[in-house]
């Protein structure tokens, strides 16, 4: 899969308001620690690319994640229903390339409850659309997952998603023109 270097140059200043089926969320961006990560959600939110995905993967105490379009066009109860098969291509999905990984250069690579980081697959340069929140500190997670912001509004909606909640839409404040 080709990789993908965002056009978008973050300033640190972005601030992502995730409108989601249980509430909003609120984190700050991190620009200068993971560049391309962040440039790669702005562009993906501004496109409207999150508008209406379902999260799709819950472990409680663990993570909360979403951002795959293979659940775009499913209803709440499909993406319930099809999260328990590993075959129903839940969290397969992307945005039809991969970003460089960032968490060996990001000095502040740290999986605390509410951090933002983005999934990936076996190969660690396969990050593209998806998405999960820490649900609790996870610092295995620190040395093979890039984290690309933290949460300052909105744990308490971040600790009642589950598999199926929709994430309505994503603006970015604060971005750059």
């Amino acid at each position: 899969m080709a990789q993908y270097t965002p056009e978008y140059q973050p300033t640190g200043d972005e601030i992502a308001v995730i409108t989601t089926s249980k509430g909003t969320i609120r984190v700050q961006l991190h620009g200068a620690d993971a560049p391309i990560h962040v440039g790669n959600f702005v562009e993906l939110a501004q496109k409207g690319f999150y508008d209406n995905l379902k999260f799709h993967r819950y472990v409680p105490g663990f993570v909360i994640q979403g951002g795959c379009p293979n659940t775009r066009d499913l209803s709440t109860q499909d993406v319930i229903a099809k999260a328990k098969s590993p075959f129903a291509g839940l969290g397969t999905g992307g945005p039809g390339y991969s970003i460089k990984e960032e968490y060996t250069t990001n000095p502040h690579n740290e999986h605390n409850d509410g951090t933002l980081a983005m999934a990936r697959s076996q190969d660690p340069n396969s990050a593209g659309s998806q998405f999960y929140f820490c649900l609790g500190d996870q610092p295995m997670l620190d040395s093979g997952y890039t984290v690309f912001g933290d949460t300052i509004e909105g744990l308490d909606v971040i600790g009642e998603l589950r598999v199926g909640d929709v994430i309505e839409h994503i603006e970015i404040e604060n971005a750059a023109e």
